[in-house]
């Protein structure tokens, strides 16, 4: 009966926070405070001065320019998707069609794959996907980037690029993917879901 008082009392307090609500606000702020250490980190590990201006390929064959990327932006986000075999890429890919609006009002968004590009585009068709896509293939973009190892395996990840008044293209930072990560929100709510009477995770 004391502790079903006790978690009445602290439901029913209207004077401020209960004490989980102060553990939940702490554990908020520091959530925020790492993740503006993080990206300090990532564009650190992720800048490289001055890039070539590299060519991939789109839907049509056609070569395209890095720096034609940026459109009339002069920030570009550049996803590195590995294809489609990965499922977890495709994963992240389908938000993409709900973020894309968004961050187009600030930087253009595009994705780059090692797949052919009639491979690509059948894929992305079928999956309803709106953003720009590109081929890697014949590039070495991505490996430079560091999406892809000596071996021929690849990275799932993003890289940020600028280009100044003068053309000149850096990379600003760049993050890797992976469960759980702040890029794809589908984690985030599976991991409200208790696992086996326990607090959810994701795996």
């Amino acid at each position: 009966m004391g502790k079903k008082n006790k978690k009445n009392k602290e439901k029913k307090s209207s004077s401020g926070p209960s004490k989980l609500e102060k553990k939940l606000q702490k554990v908020e702020e520091d959530i925020r405070s790492g993740r503006k250490k993080m990206i300090k980190i990532l564009s650190k590990m992720g800048t490289i001065d001055e890039l070539n201006d590299y060519e991939l390929v789109d839907w049509n064959g056609n070569p395209i320019k890095l720096s034609a990327m940026f459109g009339n932006k002069n920030d570009l986000i550049l996803v590195h998707n590995m294809g489609k075999s990965c499922s977890y890429c495709t994963l992240w890919a389908d938000g993409y069609n709900g973020t894309q609006y968004f961050i187009e009002k600030t930087a253009s968004f595009a994705v780059v794959s090692p797949d052919p590009p009639d491979v690509q585009k059948e894929f992305a068709l079928s999956r309803g996907w709106k953003f720009k896509m590109y081929s890697g293939i014949g590039s070495t973009l991505i490996k430079d980037m560091g999406f892809e190892t000596e071996k021929g395996e690849y990275w799932p990840g993003v890289s940020v690029f600028h280009k100044d008044e003068n053309g000149k293209i850096t990379r600003v930072a760049k993050d890797y993917f992976g469960p759980g990560d702040f890029y794809c929100s589908v984690f985030h709510f599976l991991d409200l879901i208790p696992k086996n009477g326990k607090e959810g995770a994701s795996e």
